[in-house]
């Protein structure tokens, strides 16, 4: 079961993440939502289309836009679309 893990807590876990470019993306089911906050940050992949973010609040800590995912995808992608990936010192635990 792979884990993402930031600030000693899990925030995401599940068996069934897909990986993309070295990256694990997890099922949007998977998350715990408690700990994650909308973002207004956006970035364009060419071939997956445009990515939004959340920030990881723990304990009193943030992690500013330390998770994506694409609410749309292009065709390419649409196997990701919704799955949330993670970067900025988000540990993930295979």
């Amino acid at each position: 079961m792979a884990k993402a893990i930031w600030n000693n807590q899990v925030i995401a876990e599940s068996n069934e993440t897909k990986t993309v470019e070295g990256n694990k993306y997890f099922p949007p089911e998977s998350i715990n939502k408690e700990f994650f906050r909308d973002s207004d940050f956006r970035t364009t992949c060419p071939w997956k289309g445009e990515a939004s973010y959340f920030t990881i609040a723990v304990d009193g800590k943030e992690n500013k836009d330390a998770a994506w995912y694409y609410p749309e995808t292009s065709e390419a992608a649409k196997h990701i679309k919704g799955y949330v990936a993670f970067w900025r010192g988000v540990e993930v635990e295979l």
